[in-house]
C-alpha cells in the first residue's frame, strides 16, 4: 500500500549549515509517527518543510502519490488536505474564537457562513469549548488557546494534521488537556505527524518512533522498541537523560 506521506532524501540548510539531511521517511494512513530529540535537530524544520512552510534544498515530500515539493506546485492547494498547529497558539486576538475557526474555511474553501459556523460549533462541542464559542482568545487559559488552534485546524477537515511542540509553552498542569485532544485524533483515525519533548506521550500514542540528532533520522521504531531498546549509542544517551530528569 502507497504511504499517505513520504520523504526521500530531504535536505535543508540554513545560511550553510545543514539542519536535515537525507531524511527518509513514510507515514501510512491512521499512522501516528512521533519526532523527538534535542532542540535544534530538526525537528520543527521537518514539520514545516512538509508543510511546505521552508522550501527544501532537495529531495521529494510526496503526498499522496504527488511530490508536493516540486517546481510549480502550489502551496496553498497542498495545504488544504493538512493541518499543522505549533507551539505559539496564533489565533487573532481581535476575533471571537468562532471567527478564528471560521475565518479559514470562509475565505479559502468558499464555505458558507452558517455551513462553517455550524461545524465549528461542532468541533468546539467535541473538545468541550462551546462556552468559549463568542470569547476572545486572551480570556481563554493557555490550553483552552492551544484547543481552539487545534479546532481551527481540523475545520479545514485536513487528511493530515502536524503538531510542533504544541505543549511546549504550556504551564504543566495544563498539557494533559493538549495530549488528550490529540489521544481523540488518533481514535478517530486521524493520520498525524508530531514533534514532541513529552516522552511518556510519544510512547503512549505513536505508531512509529523517530529519533533525530542532527538533522539526521538516526532511529526509527515501534515505542516499545525505540523506548525499550534502543540501538544507536546516542539514542541511548538521549533517553537515559530524559529517564535521569524523571520525563519517562
Amino acid at each position: 500500500m502507497m504511504a499517505k506521506l513520504s520523504i526521500r532524501n530531504v535536505v535543508k540548510a540554513f545560511d550553510g549549515k545543514v539542519v536535515l539531511r537525507d531524511v527518509d521517511l513514510d507515514v501510512s494512513t491512521h499512522e501516528v509517527v512521533c519526532l523527538i530529540g534535542s532542540s535544534g535537530s530538526g525537528k520543527s524544520t521537518l514539520l514545516k518543510c512538509i508543510n511546505l512552510l521552508v522550501p527544501i534544498d532537495s529531495g521529494e515530500i510526496v503526498l499522496d502519490g504527488v511530490d508536493i515539493a516540486a517546481p510549480g506546485i502550489n502551496p496553498n492547494q497542498v495545504r488544504q488536505s493538512m493541518g499543522i498547529v505549533f507551539q505559539a497558539f496564533n489565533l487573532f486576538p481581535h476575533m471571537k474564537v468562532i471567527d478564528n475557526i471560521t475565518l479559514g474555511p470562509r475565505k479559502v474553501h468558499g464555505i458558507p457562513r452558517d455551513e462553517a459556523e455550524e461545524r465549528a460549533r461542532g468541533l468546539l462541542e467535541r473538545f468541550d469549548l462551546l462556552d468559549k464559542a463568542d470569547a476572545y482568545p486572551g480570556l481563554l487559559s493557555g490550553g483552552e488557546q492551544q484547543r481552539v488552534a487545534i479546532v481551527r485546524a481540523l475545520a479545514a477537515e485536513p487528511e493530515l494534521m502536524l503538531f510542533d511542540e504544541v505543549t511546549s509553552a504550556l504551564d504543566p498542569e495544563l498539557v494533559a488537556e493538549v495530549l488528550n485532544v490529540i489521544r481523540g485524533l488518533k481514535t478517530a483515525g486521524m493520520t498525524m505527524v508530531i514533534a514532541t519533548h513529552e516522552m511518556g506521550f510519544a510512547r503512549d500514542v505513536a505508531d512509529n518512533v523517530c529519533f533525530l540528532d542532527d538533522g539526521v533520522i538516526l532511529e526509527q521504531a515501534a515505542p516499545k522498541d525505540l523506548f525499550g531498546n534502543p540501538q544507536q549509542p546516542r539514542t541511548q544517551q538521549f533517553l537515559q537523560r530524559i529517564v535521569d530528569a524523571g520525563r519517562l
